[in-house]
């Protein structure tokens, strides 16, 4: 990519760099910081506000009227492209000729999807060479279930079209079964029990969910492991599905996932508890395995920052 040198017009003198930029390219703002994050905006003329040639321009940097910059526009990616790259704390738990079972980190998504541009666990897969053959959308190959980019633990993913057609129904059979752990605020009343509230878009914010009438059916059932006062250690199973459906119900039961701020945790808790995303975590899952029929389980134990937070909580 080759660097295009750019004046700065009269009409934006004194303007910030991100501001300047991002008139000048008719992009958003928060692309224009990426670029100059990037270093891919720089000092076109030596002495330019009394800048050397070829220095960075920072997104503080106030621009006159006249200076030239030098910008590399990158091209245009295709959200939805699949990007190999390693994921390294991501370790397979399981694989054979149909399925492959891993340890998803937080901060890992399943598959590319437009908005995200960090790693995915079909692009790790394929970065350590595991062939994944499937019908469907690519970037969607062998997923039959997600976890949350926040959210680790256990997933499963089909290497063969069969294994993506039997596990594909089993989740919309329900005959699997999936075990979470979560540290919910205070102590729900009951301690075990079952949530069952529909739940849907959140009418003021398309990205995130609510209980809502009129709602998808969710259930979620819950028992106590460890009360520790400003917190408890739920074990939770799931008998349906939905996008953040442990998140949600827990914060309308006014006990929500430490940690997770989204949905109404407590930021004092999450700072004393190291806790920078939602406590929870996909422990355990089961399901019959679809080449030879017979029950699988696999589960995986709690990364670094959940543990500590535990610890926290013991330790008084």
């Amino acid at each position: 990519m080759s660097a295009q040198q750019i004046a700065v017009p009269e009409a934006l003198d004194g303007g910030r760099a991100d501001v300047v930029l991002a008139a000048l390219f008719q992009v958003p703002r928060i692309q224009a910081t990426q670029w100059l994050k990037e270093g891919l905006v720089t000092w076109a003329q030596d002495r330019t506000q009394g800048r050397t040639a070829g220095r960075a321009v920072k997104k503080s940097d106030r621009l006159a009227a006249g200076a030239q910059l030098a910008v590399v526009v990158p091209e245009k990616q295709d959200p939805l492209q699949v990007r190999i790259e390693a994921v390294e704390e991501m370790t397979v738990l399981h694989q054979d000729e149909a399925i492959v079972v891993v340890d998803k980190p937080v901060g890992v998504a399943a598959h590319p999807s437009p908005g995200w541009t960090g790693p995915t666990v079909i692009g790790g897969l394929l970065a350590a060479g595991v062939e994944i053959s499937t019908s469907g959308a690519q970037e969607r190959r062998g997923i039959v279930h997600r976890l949350d980019v926040g959210t680790s633990g256990v997933m499963v993913v089909a290497k063969t079209e069969h294994a993506y057609t039997m596990l594909k129904d089993a989740f919309r059979q329900r005959t699997t079964q999936k075990s979470y752990h979560a540290l919910v605020q205070g102590l729900p009343d009951p301690v075990d029990g079952t949530i069952d509230a529909p739940i849907g878009r959140h009418p003021g914010h398309d990205w995130r969910f609510a209980v809502l009438e009129g709602g998808r059916e969710s259930r979620t059932h819950y028992r106590l492991q460890q009360a520790y006062g400003r917190a408890s250690l739920m074990d939770i199973n799931l008998e349906t599905g939905r996008t953040h459906q442990i998140r949600v119900h827990f914060s309308a039961l006014g006990h929500p996932c430490a940690g997770d701020l989204t949905y109404g945790a407590d930021p004092q808790l999450a700072a004393d508890l190291g806790l920078t995303r939602q406590w929870l975590h996909a422990v355990e899952l089961g399901f019959h395995h679809p080449d030879h029929g017979e029950w699988v389980s696999y589960r995986t134990d709690y990364p670094a920052d959940l543990a500590q937070a535990l610890e926290i909580l013991e330790n008084g």
